[in-house]
């Protein structure tokens, strides 16, 4: 029964790692599978277990464990949707225009290095995904040259995926290690915002020395909207929102998505606040809009919700591989016959190769899944390096191929960007970003544990 559970979910990894050969949207599999699994759990009765750190398996019973994680991804669920709504709330109010006024060069070596880094700190507040969308949205409005548009798309996936790296709201998969209490926001930030500030500038160090990025770009348009107040306050105080969190699950040691619900209460408010107040002064001049919406219900309307689906299949999915405890007799196998490279003080035994693999292997598939599979597998206490190489590896090896990370994929769409085209002018930058932040990671890790 084990292999067939095995089967199932090899299958659905592929729909998944597959969907654009498939045109099959990647929920689906991720659903279907999730379903099917623990199907075959209840039918066949077989024995179900919770992972119990220094323990190991203890057994419960069925629906007590499929609860617990079902309560575990739901608390990644509701953060990110807040999250999303928080963002859909700032583009109501035009707010991302706000970004525009902090272009003032026509340098194309400049505008690189201004875009790399805007996306880079966009992406470990607002995710990489939508500094991506942002980014090359405002790109679209200032580079006329479709090539020179391409390489930029380019380096703004390599800068958005390493800032989602080292933020526990950067990306889906450090805030879901951040939520199942593997990494704190503060040790997570120590050992890799160094190590992904490499993966982002050495790739753009070089690509500023090529030739496509010589001279100028055309005259950039001005934006009437880029200074308007209530622009400008939402983007802060959205942006705000978001970056409170973390400091509110320090304060109060609650789940981080009671403190996105705060965030996103107030963040509502002001919206409703300064929506109200707009519509009643265009009706006072006479403008009687019939389209007047709460921004609340329009933000909730557009929210990610396929996304929100997918995440919830493939973590219910590997959850049942988990309660049936095949992650971590599979964790225990890697432990005891892949050698660890890293240092002898380290408490943990999780070879750098396999934390490697993983990363080069987010390129091809989901990260999401393969970070699921790893909070399940290992067994290993709280900011152990290991989950700090991991949330680094996972964020940044996606850029390699412009499939590997939801960045490269909007990316894609938003450019037509070619997969071989990515491949042949990007990947190689990024594969170099990736191995020069993994040795300083490395590096840095065996000089604080050294330190201690």
């Amino acid at each position: 029964m084990e292999i067939l559970l095995v089967v199932i979910f090899v299958l659905g990894y592929l729909g998944i790692a597959m969907e654009h050969t498939f045109k099959i949207d990647k929920l689906i599999p991720a659903l279907a599978m999730m379903a099917v699994l623990w199907a075959l759990i209840a039918i066949n009765h077989l024995e179900v277990f919770e992972i119990i750190p220094g323990i190991g398996k203890e057994s419960h019973h069925l629906e007590g464990v499929l609860l617990h994680h079902l309560g575990k991804t739901a608390e990644i669920l509701f953060f990110l949707m807040g999250a999303m709504t928080i963002v859909e709330i700032i583009d109501y109010f035009d707010g991302f225009s706000t970004i525009k006024s902090f272009i003032r060069t026509k340098s194309k070596i400049k505008l690189l290095w201004l875009f790399s880094t805007l996306a880079f700190v966009l992406s470990a507040i607002i995710d990489n995904l939508t500094a991506t969308i942002v980014l090359i949205t405002i790109l679209q409005k200032i580079v006329s040259d479709k090539e020179t548009r391409l390489w930029f798309a380019g380096l703004i996936v390599i800068a958005a995926n390493a800032g989602g790296a080292w933020s526990p709201i950067g990306d889906v998969t450090t805030t879901m290690l951040w939520i199942a209490n593997k990494v704190s926001a503060s040790q997570l930030i120590i050992h890799v915002l160094l190590p992904s500030i490499v993966c982002y500038a050495l790739p753009t160090l070089v690509a500023s020395r090529m030739a496509i990025f010589k001279g100028n770009i055309d005259e950039i348009i001005a934006d009437e909207n880029a200074n308007s107040y209530n622009s400008a306050l939402m983007f802060y105080l959205g942006l705000g929102g978001i970056l409170f969190v973390p400091i509110f699950k320090t304060l109060t040691h609650l789940p981080p998505y009671v403190g996105m619900m705060l965030s996103l209460a107030v963040v509502a408010a002001v919206a409703e606040y300064l929506s109200n107040r707009r519509f009643k002064v265009g009706k006072a001049m006479g403008d009687h809009d019939q389209n007047h919406q709460s921004p609340l219900h329009k933000s909730l309307s557009k929210i990610e919700m396929p996304s929100l689906l997918f995440f919830l299949g493939i973590l219910m999915a590997v959850a049942a591989l988990e309660s049936l405890g095949m992650l971590f007799d599979f964790a225990g196998a890697l432990e005891a016959n892949v050698p660890y490279l890293g240092t002898e003080h380290a408490s943990t035994k999780i070879s750098d190769l396999v934390v490697l693999l993983l990363g080069a292997g987010s390129a091809i598939i989901d990260n999401v899944p393969l970070v699921a599979a790893s909070i399940g597998m290992f067994q290993i206490g709280m900011d152990e390096p290991a989950w700090h190489f991991i949330a680094y590896a996972a964020g940044t090896g996606g850029s390699i191929l412009i499939i590997g990370s939801a960045a490269g994929v909007v990316a894609m769409g938003m450019e037509k960007i070619d997969f071989f085209w990515y491949l042949k002018k990007i990947g190689g930058l990024a594969l170099l970003g990736f191995l020069a932040g993994s040795g300083v990671f490395v590096i840095l890790r065996d000089f604080l544990l050294n330190a201690h």
